[in-house]
């Protein structure tokens, strides 16, 4: 397989996992593309290359940006926007589980410390679940803590000994 044709399998690829990630296809898209980019890419490029608007690839790579997956690159000389994403899937991978944490488990923590604190216990099962799900999203929180604070060996080190 050519690696042009490899490329173009590996975006298709990352986007359609994007959906998994809580990103839609699109920004999977163009964060793919731009991975696999020797040089930064100006937003008439990646419109090119994806076959979509302006408006979508604008409105995406906003997103990307927020995200912390994607940043501005000036080139001097021009006067377009260029755009480039980090190598390092490690990084990458700690930047979406930081995001996710962020945009997914902190608000259900908030909530569920919330209801635990106004609810008035008449019903037992319903404050043992509401303590139960705090208690394992806290958790989870926590490790993805760990994970983001972690250095690629320890973590694969640690990896390694929970699986045997």
């Amino acid at each position: 397989m050519k690696s042009s044709e490899a490329k173009k399998e590996f975006i298709e690829a990352w986007g359609n996992l994007g959906s998994s990630w809580g990103t839609n296809r699109t920004m999977s898209s163009i964060h793919a593309l731009l991975m696999s980019s020797p040089e930064p890419l100006s937003t008439e490029e990646i419109m090119e290359a994806l076959k979509i608007s302006r408006g979508n690839a604008n409105m995406n790579i906003r997103a990307l940006i927020d995200w912390g997956l994607v940043r501005k690159r000036h080139i001097a000389g021009e006067r377009k926007e260029y755009f480039e994403a980090g190598k390092d899937i490690w990084e990458i991978a700690k930047q979406i589980s930081a995001e996710r944490r962020k945009r997914e488990i902190n608000p259900v923590i908030d909530l569920l410390a919330r209801l635990e604190k106004e609810e008035d216990g008449s019903d037992p099962e319903f404050s043992k679940l509401l303590k139960e799900m705090h208690n394992f999203t806290a958790q989870m929180s926590g490790f993805l803590d760990k994970f983001n604070r972690s250095d690629r060996n320890w973590f694969s080190r640690t990896l390694l000994k929970l699986l045997n």
